[in-house]
């Protein structure tokens, strides 16, 4: 029998975690004086005395490790919980939202995924827009942790191949975690400071500057207004896609810069081309748009630079709606969502890694075929990778593409769309955002699904932010008989 209570103790203690988080919301509401404060109060309450009481009910269960079954259900756990919680200030906050919106928002924000089912943000309590953005900031954190620590020793989606990247062995989950996660949120802050004061610098006002560098250092992309970044001029623009692309590379880069060791960073391989990649399809978006205007135009260019790079890091801001750009960038957009950022990140999607191992697999594979005799070993970084790292990987991208058909297909008989089943499906399982169509895409939201579509992707957006198969897992015969 599993036991559960070092997993109920963590949670909880993140569930009161996020209910003292509630504060700083609370605190703007009241200054603004729109009368809302008090929900973020009472919310706070309930929620600190519910992660406080489970913690405690949990405490003489704690151990300095945890089983590899206590950590699949803590992973999963985590990003159940806190959405629930999260929902709260929305649920009876301003918004008059039912609860199924309120879920919706909340695993959008902490998987930072990005959709929204809100209209009227340029109207909504400054309370309301800061919890959006704190949900992605804490969102976007908590996933690098998971990244770097649970995935590695859980051996999913190939994220082993990163296990000497961070600091000890399994064994010392808890411990391990903690000290990743203190090193990773001194960068985190930085970053988000910076990116904050670049924004105010380019023209933001400060609270707008606050909330979307805490939204652009997670690659989560609400916005404070309904017309995202076109609701800036084209200086914002441009900062952001700076820091979208600094939130897309491994954290353990910029841990290892500020040591003052900058080979890594300089000789990875993963950074190396996710920007050519970036740079490859900028090119051809900006040379579409440019052919279809028949003139060279500096915003064509930088609607093209931003939204890829958006979609990219699965962000999801915009400035254009790319949904009218025609056939070609279309296609190349939704699969440009499809590719995602760098392990260790705050971005999410298959990642850049995957491909890499993928298609050095499918070298090797050529060689054989080529010289029967001959021995070829995939090869990553420099380094001969295994059969396991490789076969997780597969057995990711079988997992993803399975998902994604089933998902659509569901969509779809709940009265979806060809077009929205599809791309709700791919952007929420990738966690991008927006999606493509007059309904979901950048110039919509997602607020005129059907209840049953809304439950779906919200689980689509947790079992891609946690790589499909930690959550798959947890429904086996095996694990519970393990």
């Amino acid at each position: 029998m599993i036991d559960l209570r070092p997993v109920g103790y963590v949670i909880g203690l993140l569930v009161a975690v996020l209910g003292l988080a509630m504060i700083l919301p609370m605190l703007v509401d009241l200054a603004e004086g729109r009368g809302h404060w008090p929900v973020f109060a009472e919310c706070a309450l309930i929620t600190v005395l519910v992660g406080g009481m489970i913690a405690l009910s949990c405490q003489n269960g704690v151990r300095q490790g945890l089983t590899i079954q206590q950590t699949f259900l803590l992973t999963t756990g985590v990003w159940l919980a806190l959405p629930v919680f999260g929902a709260l200030p929305f649920f009876f906050g301003a918004t008059e939202a039912r609860f199924v919106d309120a879920f919706f928002e909340a695993m959008s924000g902490l998987t930072t995924t990005g959709s929204t089912v809100f209209s009227g943000l340029d109207e909504l309590p400054k309370g309301l827009l800061l919890w959006r953005g704190i949900l992605q900031w804490l969102g976007g954190i908590g996933i690098i942790v998971v990244a770097m620590v649970f995935l590695p020793e859980l051996r999913v989606g190939g994220m082993q191949i990163f296990r000497t990247e961070a600091f000890d062995t399994f064994g010392k989950i808890l411990p391990r975690a903690t000290e990743i996660a203190s090193r990773i949120s001194v960068i985190y802050v930085a970053l988000t400071l910076i990116c904050a004061l670049a924004y105010i610098a380019a023209g933001m006002g400060a609270f707008d500057a606050t909330v979307h560098a805490m939204t652009t250092i997670a690659t989560g992309g609400f916005a404070n207004y309904d017309m995202s970044f076109a609701a800036f001029g084209p200086a914002p623009s441009y900062v952001a896609t700076l820091f979208m692309i600094l939130a897309a590379l491994p954290f353990v880069r910029f841990v290892q810069l500020s040591a003052g060791t900058a080979r890594p960073f300089l000789q990875d391989r993963q950074i190396h081309v996710f920007l050519v990649t970036a740079c490859v399809i900028v090119a051809l978006i900006a040379g579409w748009n440019l052919l279809q205007q028949n003139a060279v135009n500096e915003g064509a260019v930088r609607a093209a630079l931003f939204n890829t790079v958006s979609l990219m890091t699965g962000t999801g801001y915009a400035n254009a709606d790319y949904g009218q750009w025609g056939s070609f960038a279309v296609a190349v957009l939704f699969f440009t969502g499809l590719i995602g950022g760098c392990a260790g990140s705050t971005a999410c999607s298959i990642k850049i890694f995957r491909y890499q191992l993928l298609f050095a697999s499918i070298k090797a594979q050529l060689q054989k075929t080529r010289s029967p005799h001959g021995i070829f070993t995939p090869r990553y970084a420099g380094r001969p990778v295994g059969d396991d790292v490789l076969n997780s990987v597969m057995s990711f991208f079988m997992f993803f593409v399975v998902t994604l058909g089933i998902l659509s297909v569901a969509l779809a008989m709940t009265g979806l769309d060809f077009v929205t089943a599809l791309s709700g499906a791919a952007t929420a399982l990738a966690n991008v955002g927006p999606g493509f169509g007059d309904q979901i895409g950048p110039s919509g939201n997602f607020a005129g699904l059907n209840d049953t579509a809304k439950w779906l992707l919200a689980a689509a957006m947790l079992i891609g932010r946690l790589e499909l198969v930690a959550v798959y897992v947890i429904f086996t015969i095996q694990f519970w008989r393990a």
